[in-house]
């Protein structure tokens, strides 16, 4: 980047008057502007051409040259009409940012944003404490850090930051003028134009005299009762009535929009908490069934394990009464 620099040479120059004399020397101003490059020193970028930003805390030099940067764009602002004042944030924010690297404050507008919302914080809160004397409370300047904290104040704005702060905002919100009220002399003994006393005042007017009595005065005649008032409506109240009915119309098709979807979105409740009823109930039957069917199952079986038993018995019966008649019958003929 090439920065500009004016040189300015005070050179003599002998004028002669007309029509001949002694020559009278006199001086002229001549301004010279030479251009220097400042690329390699204030502009430190990588190789493929973009800025390289400084990160940490800010320096009270950083933080100087944004208030100036700040106060710049706002003349710029008030003097540039209608074009500047509609610029966008970013667009001032680039600006300052493009300011800040050429003073040698290697910041980006982000962290020129962040850092004066900061200043803004801190400068709201000193001058809130300040404008409030109490006896006995020292000044935000006569603390030391902890004292501040303690306080719930910034604990490291600089006095020098703060004036230029206070210039930056009282330029773009200036405060209003409003005179002083008058002392008790002031209001007693005015003063006139050129410092004499000002005249005394007239003394006050006399009371008017008392009205006569109710009973004296004529009685006016009965006065018509008014007519009603004729309505009369104006093209605004027109248009106004117009565009209420307009937005009462279209709140009432929104309203009606979200009953008609509330009902939707309930019945389609209401079908899935029947359809996880149903579900529930075939779920239910089907595990009674099957309980059911084990019963069965085991009464079956216990009915066959107890025929078993039966059969098992009465064979044994049978076999124990066809062993008694053989034997029986070997005695009978042995004898």
């Amino acid at each position: 980047m090439s920065d500009p620099i004016s040189r300015t040479a005070i050179l003599p120059v002998e004028t002669r008057p007309p029509g001949g004399g002694a020559a009278t020397a006199t001086t002229t101003t001549t301004t010279t502007t030479t251009t220097t490059n400042t690329t390699a020193t204030s502009t430190p970028s990588t190789s493929n051409g973009q800025r390289e930003y400084r990160k940490g805390n800010w320096t009270l030099q950083e933080t100087m040259i944004l208030i100036t940067a700040k106060k710049i764009d706002d003349e710029r602002r008030m003097r540039g009409g209608d074009r500047e004042r509609n610029k966008t944030a970013e667009l001032r924010w680039k600006w300052v940012e493009n300011y800040c690297w050429s003073s040698g404050c290697m910041r980006s507008q982000n962290q020129c944003n962040d850092k004066w919302d900061n200043l803004l914080r801190d400068y709201k809160k000193v001058k809130e404490y300040e404008s409030r004397p109490i006896a006995g409370r020292p000044s935000y300047w006569e603390m030391e850090k902890h004292d501040r904290k303690e306080r719930n104040l910034p604990s490291n704005l600089a006095r020098e930051v703060f004036e230029a702060l206070h210039e930056v905002v009282n330029r773009r919100f200036p405060p209003r003028l409003v005179a002083p009220p008058a002392t008790y002399h002031q209001q007693q003994h005015p003063v006139g134009v050129g410092g004499a006393a000002a005249p005394p005042p007239p003394p006050p007017p006399l009371p008017p005299p008392p009205p006569p009595p109710l009973s004296q005065l004529p009685q006016p005649p009965p006065a018509e009762p008014p007519s009603p008032p004729h309505p009369h409506i104006s093209a605004e109240e027109t248009t106004d009535s117009s565009e209420t009915e307009g937005s009462l119309e279209v709140k009432r098709r929104k309203t009606k929009g979200l009953g008609s979807s509330i009902v939707e979105s309930a019945s389609v409740l209401s079908r899935a908490l029947l359809a996880c009823e149903d579900k529930k109930d075939k779920r239910h039957r089907a595990f009674l069934d099957m309980e059911e069917r084990k019963l069965h199952m085991e009464e079956s079986r216990t009915e066959m394990n107890r025929q078993g038993f039966a059969g098992l018995i009465s064979a044994v019966n049978n076999l124990s009464s066809a062993i008694h008649s053989m034997a029986s019958e070997r005695n009978g003929g042995s004898r």
